[in-house]
């Protein structure tokens, strides 16, 4: 059978998934904030309520820890929920139902509970929506056991990761970048809309994606950064500087073996985060090389991420605290002196 390819945004690739899923299996509901008449927000869920109906997609109150809850709840008696909260930041109303109860249940109750919830948030900054709305924050769920930690970067990555989520009988936590969802009220990326398969299927969990070859310098990094580094990446090709480009795709489960794989070839490391830069994903990758390929390193890995402030609302100041191209070849250029 032939497969039929589209270019379609982000939103469509994840709207698409969602119901495909729901139509294969009726233990599949939505819910959340603005999710059914408005479609959500960021357009995850646009056109599941007239497809699916007022029983199956369904807003909620402004009451993140009830419908969370409700979530966990369905989910142990057989259901399996997709439950949108707006914002990343939003999390910290309802941490208590997150990490004490759908991260932990299956455990305290050895196994007996599975919790098959994906939970979707878009994270990111960039739109000058100041320091509540703005963080990337899956470090903190990364560091949290119990959740697997999803963050794609394209259109068909988000597709066939959000499948995999909905499948998975443990509970997901899906990262979407406002940037990379392709809405007509925000800047759009080019790379918001890619080529996408109509047809179902699967991204597994853990296995990294090597979106561009190279041999001088391994740049490690996730979800919009994915983009800045390609960026970054044709600039250094002019200047005769090969890098290669590791989209993770996922934190949890982590695929460890890419990253040390792409730097026994290149010998040099640089990790871009849009996450604060302490105690977090730079940090652990980082430690990952160090423990595993050390040997390798021709330089000192580097990074580049948020610093430890608040997200700036004013633009410049946006600007300044957050990844760029510009910044990451001067990072390559740098770590290619110092070999």
């Amino acid at each position: 059978m032939a497969i039929h390819v589209r270019e379609i945004t982000t939103a469509r690739a994840i709207s698409e998934a969602i119901a495909q899923e729901m139509t294969r299996d009726q233990n599949i509901f939505v819910m959340g904030e603005d999710v059914a008449k408005y479609g959500g927000i960021f357009g995850a869920t646009q056109g599941l309520l007239d497809q699916f109906g007022e029983e199956r997609v369904r807003d909620t109150p402004i009451s993140e820890t009830a419908f969370i809850g409700a979530a966990v709840g369905a989910a142990s008696e057989g259901m399996r929920p997709i439950v949108e909260l707006m914002f990343v930041d939003f999390f910290g109303v309802c941490m208590d139902q997150i990490y004490n109860h759908l991260a932990k249940n299956t455990y305290m109750s050895g196994g007996n509970v599975r919790l098959p919830v994906t939970l979707i948030t878009a994270y990111g900054a960039g739109y000058n929506d100041a320091a509540q709305h703005s963080q990337s924050l899956y470090g903190v769920f990364a560091h949290l056991p119990g959740m697997k930690v999803v963050v794609p970067s394209t259109p068909y990555d988000a597709k066939g990761l959000m499948i995999q989520a909905i499948r998975d009988d443990n509970p997901v936590i899906y990262f979407m970048h406002k940037g990379v969802m392709g809405l007509g009220w925000m800047t759009m990326l080019d790379a918001a809309a890619g080529p996408v398969p109509e047809e179902s299927y699967t991204i597994p969990f853990g296995v990294a994606d090597i979106k561009r070859e190279g041999t001088d310098v391994t740049i490690v990094t996730i979800g919009m950064m994915v983009h800045r580094a390609l960026e970054a990446a044709q600039t250094l090709a002019g200047e005769g500087i090969s890098a290669e480009v590791v989209d993770l795709r996922t934190l949890v489960p982590l695929d460890r073996e890419a990253i040390i794989r792409s730097v026994r070839k290149t010998h040099r490391l640089l990790v871009v985060d849009e996450d604060y830069r302490s105690f977090g994903m730079s940090g652990e990758i980082i430690a990952t090389v160090a423990e595993s390929a050390l040997d390798y390193l021709d330089a000192p890995a580097r990074r580049i991420a948020v610093p430890d402030v608040p997200i700036p609302y004013s633009r410049p100041l946006e600007q300044f605290v957050l990844p760029n191209a510009a910044k990451i070849v001067t990072a390559v250029r740098e770590l290619m002196q110092g070999a």
